[in-house]
């Protein structure tokens, strides 16, 4: 924010001279304005009405695109979410909600998570039936995980963090519960549908699409994939007709010599970005 200061021009003493009894008065008038406009009632925005079920304004609602009954999955889903995703506009954990029945998305707000404050997702954590979702080189490959899993033997838990990739990195290194369950990676040679939001890489997924594919992987059920992509290619679609772009990942706009922005001067952070150009597998971490 500007300086008050910096609102008027100052003037000099010298260049003033003997005006200094009509410039008081000028002053006086100046403020008198001033606490009239902040006397005025402010008038407060109405929010526009919001669809109780996709949570998306009612003129843009997606309720159309989702199931119209919520899907029957035995896996139950874990949502770590960073604060700054709450007041994003287009989020897509709202929509996985509402395409699932009660009980299966759960969405725990935070940074910082510990027995104390948090004692359901820490029994959860200790559950050998859980899995975390998050690559790495210790991560297990979800499919090679389940191959030979009968469908309804194991009634999962899946933990997913829900931010950008470096608050995910963050709050995974810095909470020690979630270094508790198996730790899980999707290596299906995907690309992400979420084309409205930059992803770091080619093969980088928002929230919803790997849970998408998670639960279809789980469940034994590749209809599960398709079910939840609708609203979000509808979400997508309806952007980019009313002036949204398409979004490349950062990956390609440095292979093709289009990004724009000042290159960072941290070693760490060009080395990975370059491993970015090089290694088509890479997940930023």
């Amino acid at each position: 924010m500007d300086h008050v200061s910096g609102f008027c021009p100052s003037i000099s003493s010298e260049e003033n001279g003997e005006a200094n009894g009509d410039n008081s008065s000028a002053d006086d008038e100046l403020v008198d304005a001033f606490g009239d406009l902040a006397a005025l009632p402010v008038e407060v925005g109405e929010r526009r009405p919001t669809c109780l079920r996709c949570r998306r304004p009612q003129k843009v609602c997606l309720c159309p695109f989702l199931p119209t009954q919520p899907l029957d999955v035995s896996t139950c889903l874990y949502v770590v979410q960073h604060p700054a995703e709450e007041s994003r506009v287009l989020r897509t954990v709202p929509l996985l909600a509402a395409c699932l029945p009660p009980g299966k998305c759960n969405v725990i707000v935070g940074r910082r998570f510990n027995e104390e404050k948090h004692p359901e997702l820490a029994a959860v954590c200790r559950d050998s039936r859980t899995l975390i979702l998050y690559p790495g080189p210790l991560s297990q490959n979800l499919e090679e995980l389940v191959r030979y899993q009968e469908v309804g033997t194991a009634k999962n838990n899946v933990i997913i963090i829900d931010g950008t990739w470096s608050q995910a990195k963050n709050m995974f290194l810095k909470n020690s519960l979630f270094h508790l369950p198996k730790q899980v990676q999707l290596n299906r040679n995907l690309s992400s549908q979420y084309v409205i939001r930059t992803q770091p890489s080619n093969i980088c997924l928002s929230t919803l699409e790997c849970a998408a594919v998670a639960l279809s992987i789980l469940e034994h059920n590749d209809n599960i994939q398709e079910v939840l992509l609708r609203p979000l290619k509808a979400l997508c679609s309806f952007q980019l007709q009313h002036g949204a772009q398409v979004h490349h990942s950062k990956e390609h706009l440095l292979k093709n010599g289009m990004y724009d922005k000042p290159m960072p001067k941290n070693k760490r952070k060009i080395k990975r970005m370059e491993k970015l150009v090089t290694d088509h597998n890479v997940c930023p971490r």
